[in-house]
């Protein structure tokens, strides 16, 4: 029996968000890394105390939600009749990868901007941005196919 080619694009689209996440852990898990060797990882912010655990919670929900996206994917890749395959969630699918590709590219241009910035997180958000623009391109075939 043939594959369906909306089978394909789910396992490439959830492999891509698979790659983001780990991408994503270990720019987070590198920038952590200098309190290792006891250095400060402290940089100048202008978020006032009371704000931060409203930044915690949002930092939460940047990560968790890819993690929804990839596993709708499965689930498609599970059910290619069921309502995770329809078009509708295709198509947010791929919304939802633009305003991801687009918080990427602002974060890479703050890094870059930085006078001090890390080139590892340079070069991280950098792979980030062409993941993100990965899923985009496979969130669009998969929603038009």
């Amino acid at each position: 029996m043939p594959e369906l080619p909306s089978v394909s694009y789910a396992v490439r689209l959830s492999g891509l968000w698979a790659a983001w996440l780990l991408v994503m852990l270990f720019h987070v898990e590198l920038g952590l890394m200098p309190l290792f060797h006891g250095l400060s990882v402290e940089i100048k912010s202008q978020v006032a105390a009371s704000r931060v655990p409203r930044l915690f919670l949002a930092m939460l929900f940047y990560f968790l939600l890819p993690v929804g996206a990839l596993l709708v994917a499965i689930h498609a890749v599970a059910d290619p009749g069921g309502w995770s395959a329809s078009s509708p969630w295709r198509g947010a699918q791929f919304l939802f990868s633009v305003v991801y590709s687009i918080t990427n590219v602002i974060h890479l241009i703050a890094d870059i901007r930085i006078p001090d910035s890390r080139s590892d997180q340079v070069i991280l958000m950098t792979v980030l941005t062409l993941i993100g623009l990965l899923i985009n391109q496979q969130a669009w075939a998969w929603w038009q196919g």
